[in-house]
C-alpha cells in the first residue's frame, strides 16, 4: 500500500481502539512497579539488570553484566555462579518460609496435594539423588514426558540442582515427536508416567514412550510415575517405578553452584517440521528475567497472593511462569492437571474460589472458550479474590479482553497482555499493573530493561499509526543462547533478516497506535495480501469477534484471481445465534469496523476450530480447506475430527454469502 511519503508499509493499520483503563489510586499506591522503573532502565540499562539479578542468591558475584563481543552470542552476568534450584527452593526454607505453600496441586478427578517449600526441598533433593544414582550429572540431558503432576516440577528442579539439562516434551505429542526430541538431545533418562487423566478418562502415556525409545540409542533408563494405575508394559532392564527409586533416597542433597552461562534446559518449539528446533536457555540471565518479570508484571506479593498460570509444563510458559519465576520469588501457586470443562464448565472458577486465587494467567483462546460457554457460568462462583489477570500465547482481541475484565476481573482487575516467545525466555512486552493505563488488545510497551522496535522491510522504524515487523534491537538476559547442536541455524533463523542492524527478528507483525503503544498482529506468515494491502488476520478476526453473535473466528487468505488473495473467515457463533445473523451482516460489520478492503469473501459457520492441545489455531489447515487442497497433517490437533466437519461444510457450500 502506498503511503503519502512514498514509503512501502509492511502492514496496514486497520483497527483503532480508544478505550483506556487507568489503574486505581489504591492499586497504584501498593504496586511493585512504578513509572520510575522505565527511567532507571533507560538511564543505565546494564545497571538496571544488575539490580534485578540481585533478586537472586549468587555463590559468586559476576564481574561483567553483559559480554556482547561476539553477537548474536551473548553472555550475561559473566563470572557469576549460582544454583537455580537453590534459588527456587532452599533459600526460601533458609529464610524461614519452609511452611509457606509452594504448590496447591489439583488433580482432574478432584484429588489434591498441598506442598510447602520444605516439602518441595525434600522431594527435589530425593529426586536429585535418584537421578544421580542413574548416572545423571552436570551437562547430561533428561527428557521429561509428563502431564501436570508435581513430579514434573520435582524432576525439572532436580535436573537444575545437578546441572543436568531437562528437555520437557508436551504430553500431547506423539511417540515420533518424542523420539525426535530425545535423539536430538541425546537424553540418557526419560521420566514419564503410566497414564494421564484427560476429560475424565485415563489415557495411556508410557506406551508412547515404549514406542519412542525403541529407536533412541542414548536412553538408558525410563522412570515411571504411577498416576492412573493403568497396566503398562515393562522392561526390567530399563524401566523403574518412580516411587521405588525416589522414595528410598536421602532427603539431603547439597546443590552445586554453576556458571551463570551453564545450560539449564532445551525446549523444542511446537509445530516444527523436519528436524526439531531445540531452543537452549542458560541459568543466571534466564532466572533473573523470569523472577523480575513475574514479580513486576503480576505485582506478586508472595506473602499473600495465590498465583495460577494455566499453561502446560511442556510449553515455555510452564517453564518460566509455573516453575522458575514463581518459585524463585517464593510464590504460592495452583497447578491443575486437567481441562477447563472436566467435570463441568465452571472448573476453573471452582478452583479460583477454592484456593482464593488472586493472580490468574491464561491464553486468549481459553478466554474465548469461556465466552462461548456463557458469562452465567463464572457468575456462579466467588471470583472477588482476583486482582490481576494475564493473557499469553497470541494477541487477544479487544472484545475478549473486555469480557475477561468484566466477567472474571469484576470490572476492576488490571489485565496484563504479555508478548514473548520460547526464544525470548521471559515476558518482553506488557503493561505494568499500577502504572499503565491499559488498552483492550494491546501489549503496549516493552517492560523496563527491554528494547523493542517495529520496523519496515529495510529495518527502519515505522511511525505511529503504522505497522511492520517486530524486532528486538538490544540483547536481554533471558535470550536464547542458540539452537541445540546447530548454531548456524540459530544465526540464520533469528538474526539474518536484519543482520546489518544486528536485530533479532521475532517472526511477528506489530503496529504502533497513535500513542506509540504496540499491538501484536500475529505471525507474519499469516498476513494476507488483498489488492496490494497487507492485512493481518488478527485484526479481521478481532472485528468479527466484536459482533455480539460471534464467539470465535479464524481468518485466512485464499488465492483469488482478481485480488491476489481473498479473505475467508471461519466463525463459531455464540449460543444459538447462528441462525439470527446472516453472513451478509457479518461482512458488513467487518466493513464498518475496518473498511471495505477487509470484507471477507466467504464466511463459514463452524462448531469448532482446528487447534493444537496448547490452543493455537492451525490456520495452515484452514488455508488448505479454503483453497480446496488436500488437508495436511492433523496429528497435532486436539481433535482431528474437526477438520472433517469443516471440509464437509465447505463442500456443501454452507456459509457462502
Amino acid at each position: 500500500m502506498s503511503q503519502p511519503d512514498g514509503q512501502s508499509n509492511t502492514l496496514d493499520n486497520l483497527l483503532e481502539e480508544n478505550r483506556t483503563f487507568p489503574p486505581t489510586a489504591e492499586f497504584a499506591a501498593e504496586a511493585n512497579a512504578t513509572a520510575e522503573l522505565y527511567d532507571s532502565a533507560a538511564e543505565d540499562r546494564l545497571g538496571f539488570w544488575s539490580q534485578q539479578a540481585r533478586r537472586l542468591t549468587w555463590r559468586t558475584e559476576w564481574n561483567q553484566v553483559l559480554d556482547w563481543s561476539n553477537p548474536p552470542f551473548a553472555k550475561w552476568f559473566v563470572g557469576g555462579e549460582l544454583n537455580v534450584a537453590h534459588n527456587c527452593v532452599d533459600r526460601h526454607v533458609e529464610a524461614g518460609n519452609g511452611d509457606r505453600v509452594a504448590i496447591y496441586w489439583e488433580g482432574e478427578p478432584g484429588d489434591s496435594r498441598r506442598i510447602t517449600y520444605s516439602d518441595l526441598q525434600r522431594e527435589v533433593s530425593k529426586t536429585a539423588n535418584a537421578l544421580s544414582e542413574l548416572g545423571v550429572g552436570s551437562g547430561d540431558r533428561v527428557a521429561i514426558y509428563l502431564p501436570m503432576l508435581p513430579e514434573a516440577v520435582f524432576a525439572m528442579l532436580a535436573c537444575a540442582r545437578l546441572g543436568a539439562l531437562h528437555s520437557v516434551v508436551f504430553g500431547g505429542f506423539s511417540s515420533e515427536a518424542l523420539r525426535n526430541r530425545i535423539n536430538d538431545a541425546e537424553a540418557t533418562v526419560v521420566i514419564t508416567c503410566d497414564g494421564q487423566f484427560r476429560r475424565g478418562q485415563a489415557m495411556p502415556l508410557k506406551a508412547n514412550v515404549d514406542e519412542a525409545v525403541a529407536g533412541t540409542p542414548s536412553v538408558e533408563h525410563v522412570v515411571v510415575v504411577r498416576r492412573t494405575g493403568t497396566e503398562v508394559a515393562w522392561n526390567p532392564d530399563r524401566d523403574t517405578w518412580w516411587h521405588e527409586l525416589v522414595d528410598r533416597q536421602s532427603e539431603q542433597h547439597t546443590p552445586e553452584a554453576f556458571d551463570s552461562e551453564h545450560p539449564l534446559f532445551i525446549l523444542y518449539t511446537s509445530g516444527t517440521t523436519g528436524k526439531p528446533k531445540g531452543i537452549l536457555h542458560t541459568s543466571g540471565g534466564y532466572l533473573t528475567q523470569a523472577a523480575y518479570t513475574h514479580s513486576t508484571v503480576f505485582d506478586l506479593k508472595p506473602e499473600s497472593d495465590v498465583y495460577w498460570c494455566t499453561a502446560d509444563i511442556g510449553w515455555v510458559t510452564g517453564h518460566t511462569y509455573i516453575v522458575y519465576g514463581p518459585l524463585a520469588n517464593g510464590a504460592s501457586q495452583v497447578i491443575y492437571e486437567g481441562t477447563p470443562n472436566t467435570p463441568h464448565q465452571g472448573r476453573h472458577w471452582e478452583i479460583v474460589q477454592k484456593y482464593g486465587v488472586t493472580l490468574y494467567y491464561t491464553a486468549p483462546t481459553t478466554i474465548r472458550t469461556f465466552m462461548k460457554w456463557g458469562s452465567e457460568i463464572p457468575a456462579r462462583y466467588d471470583l472477588s479474590t482476583l486482582r490481576v489477570l494475564g493473557t499469553v500465547g497470541e494477541p487477544i482481541n479487544p472484545e475478549a479482553w473486555m469480557w475477561y475484565r468484566e466477567h472474571i476481573g469484576g470490572g476492576t482487575a488490571p489485565i496484563v497482555d504479555t508478548w514473548w516467545q520460547t526464544e525470548t525466555g521471559a515476558i518482553m512486552i506488557s503493561p505494568l499493573p499500577g502504572v499503565t493505563a491499559t488498552k483492550p488488545g494491546s501489549a503496549q510497551r516493552p517492560v523496563p530493561g527491554v528494547s523493542v522496535g517495529v520496523v519496515d522491510e529495510n529495518g527502519n522504524r515505522v511511525g505511529n499509526g503504522e505497522g511492520g515487523l517486530l524486532v528486538l534491537d538490544k540483547p536481554w538476559p533471558s535470550m536464547l543462547r542458540g539452537i541445540w547442536g546447530d548454531q548456524q541455524r540459530f544465526v540464520d533463523t533469528y538474526w539474518s533478516r536484519f543482520a546489518e542492524q544486528g536485530y533479532y527478528f521475532a517472526g511477528d507483525g506489530a503496529k504502533y497506535d497513535n500513542d506509540g503503544d504496540i499491538w501484536l498482529l500475529g505471525r507474519v506468515d499469516d498476513v494476507m495480501n488483498v489488492s496490494g494491502h497487507r492485512i493481518s488476520t488478527t485484526e479481521v478476526e478481532s472485528a468479527l469477534v466484536s459482533h455480539p453473535s460471534v464467539a470465535e473466528a479464524a481468518v485466512v487468505g485464499a488465492s483469488d484471481p482478481t485480488t491476489g488473495q481473498g479473505i475467508v473467515a471461519f466463525v463459531i457463533p455464540r449460543g444459538d445465534s447462528a441462525g439470527e445473523t446472516t453472513m451478509a451482516t457479518l461482512r458488513e460489520h467487518v466493513s464498518h469496523e475496518i473498511g471495505p478492503i477487509a470484507k471477507p469473501r466467504q464466511i463459514m459457520v463452524v462448531s469448532e476450530l482446528p487447534k493444537t492441545r496448547s490452543g493455537k489455531i492451525m490456520r495452515r489447515l484452514l488455508r488448505d480447506v479454503a483453497e480446496n487442497r488436500e488437508v495436511g497433517d492433523v496429528s497435532t490437533l486436539a481433535d482431528s475430527s474437526v477438520m472433517e466437519q469443516i471440509t464437509a461444510g465447505m463442500k456443501s457450500g454452507s456459509g457462502d454469502d
